[in-house]
């Protein structure tokens, strides 16, 4: 019997907008790198049998000129830890090779992403694939998500999804991640915010797709 997906989100907010009827198991992380990789890491630890897939969803922020606008539907295609390295005012940059061995890409499978892509699509779905970037804090100035943008080639921002690629890897469990972007990058502007329809359809594609994955692993 195959080992049921596990879908992981940051909050009981997103979780709620799920399907009721989507397969598979919910871990809900709390909002963070730290406790992400703390939540998910004890989940897997402790699991009898690894799930087949860990699928990451929730909101985003979308990055000047990445190529996303809210409410778009994004893939991530690689996931950066965007806050690992050295912050100038102007710039980020890695640590020396001396001063931490830690890495700061975590890659997708692109086989994986390119199917959950199609399978969307089939839907009637219009994601975007491109480069995710997890912080430990929200960026809320347009400059410094020009800053994340440049040094990681991305489109969006979140505070999780390093954290459940970095733990899938761990564990040798194949990770997507999926996110709707519910606000741009900007000078921050919460009444410009559209969380809870972003979450209401990060919630409904990540359910076409535990749906679809399920019933093709059978």
């Amino acid at each position: 019997m195959t080992a049921p997906i596990l879908l992981v989100c940051a909050t009981e907010f997103e979780r709620a907008f799920l399907p009721a009827d989507t397969p598979g198991q919910v871990l809900v992380t709390g909002v963070g790198p730290v406790d992400t990789a703390l939540a998910l890491g004890a989940f897997l630890a402790k699991s009898a049998a690894p799930p087949s897939l860990l699928l990451d969803f929730g909101v985003a922020g979308a990055y000047p000129g990445g190529g996303a606008e809210v409410l778009d539907l994004c893939l991530a295609q690689r996931e950066f830890f965007g806050d690992l390295g050295v912050c100038s005012a102007d710039r980020i940059e890695p640590l020396d090779e001396d001063e931490a061995t830690a890495a700061v890409e975590e890659p997708l499978d692109a086989s994986l992403v390119n199917r959950a892509w199609q399978i969307l699509a089939d839907r009637g779905l219009s994601p975007r694939r491109g480069n995710f970037v997890t912080v430990a804090c929200v960026s809320g100035s347009r400059r410094r998500g020009l800053i994340l943008a440049r040094r990681f080639d991305a489109m969006c921002e979140n505070m999780e999804g390093a954290a459940v690629a970095r733990a899938g890897r761990r564990f040798a469990v194949p990770v997507l991640e999926l996110r709707v972007v519910s606000n741009l990058v900007e000078d921050r502007d919460r009444s410009r915010w559209r969380l809870k329809e972003a979450a209401r359809q990060a919630g409904h594609a990540a359910g076409l797709l535990a749906a679809a994955l399920s019933f093709a692993a059978r």
